[in-house]
């Protein structure tokens, strides 16, 4: 009787790993084949425009928001000294 167990153990044991290792296969070969799928059909993304010079404004907008950082930081070391 603990032959015939151990042996139904053995076959079950068998037949799970066999399982998983045919679905992981067909898992890797079906995410390999949407993968080219994908690249096939998906669109060619734009070429980047030339660089353009930025403006005058935008460094402006950049100190103030520099500024207003710097503030932030220093309120919440403030409140938060130990």
């Amino acid at each position: 009787m603990q032959d015939s167990l151990m042996q139904e153990g053995l076959m079950l044991m068998a037949f799970g790993m066999g399982f998983v290792f045919v679905f992981l296969t067909v898992l890797v070969i079906a995410t390999t084949g949407m993968s080219k799928l994908v690249a096939r059909w998906s669109p060619v993304p734009a070429k980047p425009e030339a660089a353009r010079t930025p403006a005058p404004a935008a460094a402006a907008q950049d100190d103030d928001l520099m500024v207003v950082i710097s503030t932030a930081v220093h309120r919440y070391r403030q409140r938060h000294r130990r």
